[in-house]
């Protein structure tokens, strides 16, 4: 007997449907039964997600298999029923964080939280900071210029003003990029600046799952070109971050590698310990006070949550 499922791809999710990319065709499909019996606290199925669907006809199907995920852009989300694993997108091959020069002021903090998320995740990253025309470049380069000199990839853009536009654009094309960041930060006028009626697009969809209940939520992948697809993610408030300890913490600060060896105890939690190499690395100026400030606060916020 020869197998009829498909490969496809999750592009949409909307009250327990999901839309399909079937090579050129989209299928409406709904989760097989017996998967639903595997429920844990996270999403089963997400977008972005590789599977397997059992065609009824041309048009709609059922999901028969979830392939494994390469990766995923995920954050801790809390529920009524305790803390719940939310999967932002599956397989992005780069997350893209979006900030605002001003017009909100650029949140530090977060942005290291994000970067956290991804170095867990082993996420190819790229920072947008945008609305650049309100500050200038110089005053955004010593915003944001830190994170080129950790390895980050820094575009500097502004939509209003088709600043960056064609450079951004280079690093979408050909790949499936999670547009992230907190809300205002001019995301929707990036994607109509990539893509004429783009944001119109986004901002229709995140209107219409206002609309509903509170049960009620679209997520969805918005094609950019013909190999090229982008995930805008709603604005970001808080962002608590999944499946990571605190004494694993430092791994994902990039500028902490080089000297966590160093430090006298190997359970160092960089505070108070004498012959803490990282609170050296902050007095000589090689880790900056501000990136610090982030991994101490963060770290509380992981131990704060694991106390019973």
């Amino acid at each position: 007997m020869t197998d009829s499922r498909v490969p496809g791809v999750v592009i949409r999710l909307q009250a327990g449907f999901f839309t399909v990319k079937c090579g050129e065709k989209m299928v409406t499909c709904q989760l097989r039964g017996r998967l639903k019996q595997h429920h844990k606290m996270e999403d089963l199925v997400a977008v972005g997600d590789r599977v397997l669907v059992n065609l009824e006809n041309e048009n709609t199907g059922a999901i028969e298999e979830i392939e494994e995920r390469e990766r995923a852009l995920v954050r801790t989300a809390p529920t009524a029923r305790g803390v719940y694993k939310q999967i932002l997108l599956a397989n992005p091959d780069q997350a893209v964080f979006v900030f605002a020069c001003a017009e909100p002021d650029p949140s530090l903090r977060m942005l290291d939280r994000f970067l956290v998320i991804a170095e867990r995740q082993k996420i190819q990253v790229l920072i947008v900071a945008n609305k650049m025309e309100l500050i200038g470049k110089q005053k955004a380069d010593a915003i944001f210029s830190p994170y080129i000199d950790l390895g980050y990839k820094v575009v500097y853009s502004s939509a209003k003003e088709k600043i960056g536009i064609e450079e951004l654009r280079g690093h979408l094309l050909g790949k499936i990029s999670a547009f992230a960041g907190p809300s205002g930060v001019g995301k929707t006028s990036l994607l109509n600046a990539l893509r004429p009626g783009l944001g119109l697009e986004v901002r229709s969809v995140k209107e219409n799952s206002a609309k509903g209940r509170h049960t009620t939520t679209v997520r969805q992948l918005f094609e950019l070109d013909e190999k090229s697809w982008v995930a805008d993610l709603p604005g970001i408030r808080q962002l608590s971050v999944w499946d990571i300890e605190p004494e694993e913490l430092d791994a994902y600060f990039c500028e902490f590698k080089n000297h966590v060896a160093a430090c006298q105890f190997s359970d160092c939690r960089h505070e108070m310990e004498p012959g803490c190499a990282i609170k050296k690395a902050v007095q000589s100026g090689e880790i900056s006070a501000a990136r610090y400030d982030s991994y101490l606060r963060l770290r509380k916020e992981i131990e704060d949550s694991q106390e019973f």
